[in-house]
């Protein structure tokens, strides 16, 4: 088949187009490169200019050209696939669905559906980036109240304009699912997971705590700390590093091109990931095919969702409380034996539920059902 990718959200198109041509697919990834992330693409969706002129330039090259016609099926990233207001992004969803075969959304990111879950009375998840146990969560207001921005005005409109005129969704995560579960229809919906590329990831061959010190280290987008709860992981390892400094130190890295941040990703012992999830993202998923051992989201929920019975290689972080993470990360410095472990069963994992080949698959099983 042809295969449109429309969009970009943390590798993860470029990552499933690989999957999708192993299967023998013709496959066109069109994104902006994600930013500073520059990840692989077909053809740019870059502004040329800066401000409303390079909004203009783009929304004129999409319209008068036939780029983002003539495949089989296209998937979209999320319902902003371009970086364009909406009233320009209707106009190109309407073309995407009378000039290609299939059109499907993948829900991997922040959207109306998901915000209306969280913010829901009766949510069944019992913490997230905003609420904890019941409780509003103050210091995420900010992000709370631009997020919401989804569900108002122009742009709720056109959520729910894709939402029922998709022929399907993807969900990426287990969270995204259960709100997607709300708005969509079972027929229409599936989860297919992140796609990870385990023959680019190699392990890696070296002991743990090379230096004598299990190197704890954060990896992360800088906009983002206080949004995943790594503000709370790396304060809680700053003060893990300052009362037993000769059993850990510390690594920050921050905003790297994604090829860069593989590279240096690799140093760690520990990664840590984020805090308010019940589920490992790409982040972690990373460094779990690499053979680290990753603080992140591994509740029981996740793991029944995709039936995996026996694996449980992520270290899982609850945000209750700091001192709880305190602990959390001093226990993991004082019996390195327990991030052994968790290190040795996520490469396996990986391989069973993450890696491209497998989502790419599952992705070409709903599409042509």
């Amino acid at each position: 088949m042809k295969i449109l990718l429309l969009g970009e959200l943390s590798n993860y198109h470029a990552c499933l187009a690989v999957g999708l041509r192993r299967l023998g697919h013709t496959v066109t990834v069109a994104s902006d490169g994600g930013a500073y992330m520059r990840t692989a693409a077909d053809l740019s969706l870059k502004r040329r200019l800066p401000g409303k002129a390079g909004g203009a330039l783009l929304y004129a090259r999409l319209s008068l050209t036939h780029c983002l016609e003539g495949y089989d099926i296209v998937s979209m990233a999320e319902p902003s696939f371009v970086k364009l207001r909406p009233s320009r992004l209707r106009p190109l969803f309407r073309r995407l669905l009378d000039n290609n075969g299939r059109v499907f959304l993948t829900a991997a990111a922040e959207q109306k559906a998901f915000m209306q879950y969280l913010s829901a009375p009766d949510c069944d998840l019992r913490y997230s980036e905003y609420f904890c146990n019941g409780t509003f969560y103050e210091p995420n207001r900010q992000w709370y109240d631009r997020n919401m921005e989804w569900c108002k005005g122009e742009i709720s409109d056109f959520c729910d304009e894709v939402y029922d005129s998709v022929h399907g969704v993807t969900t990426a995560l287990y969270e995204y699912h259960r709100a997607m579960q709300r708005r969509i229809e079972p027929s229409r919906l599936a989860y297919v997971g992140i796609p990870v590329d385990l023959r680019a990831v190699q392990p890696i061959n070296r002991p743990l705590c090379a230096d004598g010190r299990l190197n704890i280290l954060l990896g992360a987008k800088l906009e983002l700390r206080r949004l995943k709860g790594t503000d709370r992981l790396l304060r809680a390892a700053m003060q893990v590093q300052s009362d037993l400094p000769s059993l850990c130190r510390v690594t920050e890295v921050y905003n790297q091109p994604y090829k860069r941040y593989l590279e240096l990703m690799r140093s760690g012992d520990l990664l840590l990931d984020q805090l308010y999830s019940y589920t490992p993202a790409t982040n972690a998923l990373l460094g779990m095919a690499a053979g680290q051992a990753v603080v992140s989201g591994g509740e029981q929920d996740y793991y029944d969702f995709i039936g995996e019975r026996s694996l449980r290689p992520v270290i899982n972080a609850v945000p209750d409380t700091d001192q709880g993470i305190y602990d959390l990360l001093r226990r993991c410095v004082e019996h390195p034996d327990t991030v052994a472990a968790a290190a040795a069963a996520g490469r396996e994992f990986v391989a069973r539920h993450n890696d491209t080949d497998v989502v790419a698959q599952r992705c070409i099983d709903f599409w042509t059902r």
